[in-house]
């Protein structure tokens, strides 16, 4: 019988990890290993960690989710395990979950993953799902084409062997979304939503029209510079993926000029930062790097800096040798 492996990656949430450790201890069928990539967390979590008995646990640097997932997902495969079931900390499976998920296999390689519920309601999608709303809209089983990694998300090692593992230099958002493209685009695997094996998750807040505060919004940096290489994926035509991108810069500019109340030009600014980062294919920022910034530039004139960044990016953007450059090395 094929192995399942459990990977949950963690940082800073000790309460809500042990809540989806105790689900996945409940599971109708539990999968044969379970395996915590710790993320360098500063609570009580790697405590809790040394005390259970029955799981296998990774201690390591802050290194974002694509760093954890990147470790357990290698980890899983090397040690051999034939299904890796993938999530965050803060969401659980629903009891029946891993039974219903592994019901669904009929031998074609694919991407698997849970539906993705509000663990409030236990009822609407957190994320839209094709046409539906609510769990209960849904007949059949099988949603088809679609999937919302890394949450109850289901790999065959199969899978890594010929795609490989997340890219650990993106840290967080958009790391799951590259790794998705190049499953389903570049490797031609389908996807599906087994839509019997539910995994609960918070309800999804955070809008990119609310006015975010510029001194705090580190992740914003990841968000702008992993954009491109979700593009990337996406799209086999790297000319296609650049335009696509520069679309991407313009319209969440407009979206900074138009919904946002505090620090239009700062956002602007900033913005500018993890293009150019992109472009160059420069991944040594890390959250702390970014907030020293973000300070720098709220109590400093930041006019200057707005110009000398603009100059880097009409630079590489617009100069025919960079262009040409970028497109033969990429």
């Amino acid at each position: 019988m094929e192995k399942v492996i459990a990977v949950v990656v963690t940082y800073n949430r000790q309460a809500l990890l042990s809540e989806c450790i105790t689900a996945l201890r409940n599971q109708t069928r539990k999968p044969d290993a379970i395996l915590i990539v710790n993320n360098g967390s500063t609570d009580n979590t790697e405590q809790w960690l040394e005390q259970q008995s029955d799981i296998h646990f990774i201690n390591q640097k802050n290194v974002g989710s694509s760093g954890g997932f990147s470790t357990g997902i290698n980890w899983a495969y090397k040690n051999g395990y034939s299904w890796i079931w993938c999530m965050d900390d803060d969401g659980y499976p629903k009891e029946d979950a891993l039974d219903n998920m592994l019901a669904a296999d009929d031998g074609t390689l694919r991407l698997y993953n849970c539906a993705v519920v509000d663990k409030e309601n236990k009822k609407t999608f957190v994320w839209k799902t094709g046409e539906f709303k609510t769990i209960d809209d849904v007949k059949g089983n099988i949603i088809e084409g679609i999937g919302h990694p890394f949450n109850g998300t289901m790999l065959h090692r199969r899978i890594v062997e010929r795609v490989g593992v997340p890219q650990p230099k993106f840290f967080l958002w958009g790391d799951e979304t590259e790794y998705y493209y190049r499953i389903i685009k570049q490797n031609g695997i389908p996807v599906c939503t087994v839509a019997n094996s539910i995994h609960y998750h918070p309800a999804s807040a955070f809008s990119y029209k609310q006015d975010w505060d510029y001194k705090s919004a580190w992740k914003m940096y990841f968000y702008v510079r992993n954009r491109l290489y979700i593009h990337k994926a996406k799209f086999s035509n790297k000319i296609l993926a650049f335009i696509n991108y520069s679309c991407f810069l313009a319209a969440f500019a407009g979206i900074v000029l138009v919904y946002q109340k505090t620090n239009k030009l700062k956002k602007l600014s900033f913005i500018l930062w993890p293009a150019a980062d992109a472009l160059t294919s420069n991944f040594s920022a890390t959250p702390t790097l970014i907030l020293e910034k973000l300070k720098f530039k709220a109590e400093n004139n930041f006019n200057n800096s707005f110009t000398h960044s603009l100059k880097n990016l009409w630079s590489l953007l617009f100069t025919p040798s960079s262009m040409v450059k970028k497109m033969q090395t990429r």
